[in-house]
């Protein structure tokens, strides 16, 4: 169910309550398949019968309705894919999280000098845990590989020692190891429209990033981020750089664009 915290300006909708809010701005008909997503608004007090949107929702819907800036944030993990990430429009900005196994993400306003560090903490970005970690160390192999032995350990099969793993995936042993302590794989994009070029197409930026536990981070520099559709193919190559969270929260912050981009 939609919620709010007018206290301290949260807010719980799901994608069809958005959806509904922004008919209702443009003062659109909602169709039937949202009804229900409607009804739910009006129980949690958010719309009212005539579809009147309280005035707590204006800086959100505002902003979701023109946004500068979005940051998607895709999380795969033990309990599936979470979504979480960050809207910035022209007098907001927004950060929003999901929750396993529910529909309604959490939107918080963030003031504009926080919002790195709200990222960095929705991907749970922490202190590494090996010191002294070579940064220069590289693994190298191909996707196919890499699906083969993710393919493998989601059977449950992780019984037997990294060499055998290696030898009947095709990956490399390195790899093994790296990914048997792997807690999650997270992908951040940010899209926006350069404001000094005519008719600009979006810009892209990404980062996509190992949280291997013991064995640390490690960035994924092949299939390079933003990847599109098509673009990566069984023999693709893949290299993976240990990296740290010093470099992480660096790399997040230069994702995003400066104010000279966005006019």
């Amino acid at each position: 169910m939609p919620s709010i915290d007018a206290a301290r300006r949260r807010l719980r909708l799901a994608d069809s309550h958005i959806s509904v809010l922004g008919l209702l701005v443009e003062e659109d008909a909602v169709p039937d398949e949202l009804d229900g997503a409607l009804a739910e608004l009006r129980v949690a007090g958010i719309v009212g019968d005539g579809g009147s949107i309280t005035g707590d929702l204006y800086p959100l819907v505002s902003t979701l309705m023109e946004p500068r800036v979005i940051v998607r944030t895709e999380i795969t993990g033990p309990q599936g894919v979470l979504e979480s990430g960050a809207v910035i429009g022209n007098d907001f900005v927004f950060v929003h999280e999901g929750w396993p196994g529910e529909t309604e993400s959490e939107y918080l306003p963030v003031e504009a000098p926080l919002l790195v560090p709200a990222l960095a903490r929705s991907v749970d970005l922490h202190d590494d845990i090996l010191e002294g970690a070579d940064l220069t160390e590289v693994i190298t192999s191909t996707t196919g590989e890499l699906d083969a032995l993710m393919v493998r350990m989601e059977s449950g099969q992780d019984d037997a020692d990294a060499e055998t793993v290696a030898r009947e995936t095709g990956a490399p042993e390195r790899l093994v190891e790296v990914l048997a302590q792997l807690n999650c794989m997270w992908r951040m994009t940010v899209v926006w429209k350069n404001a000094h070029v005519e008719n600009p197409e979006p810009t892209f930026t990404g980062l996509a990033v190992w949280d291997c536990g013991l064995e640390g981070y490690w960035v994924r520099e092949l299939p390079a981020e933003p990847v599109r559709e098509g673009d990566v193919t069984l023999e693709s190559p893949l290299r993976v750089r240990r990296t740290n969270a010093k470099e992480l929260w660096q790399a997040i912050a230069d994702l995003l664009p400066d104010g000279s981009e966005l006019g």
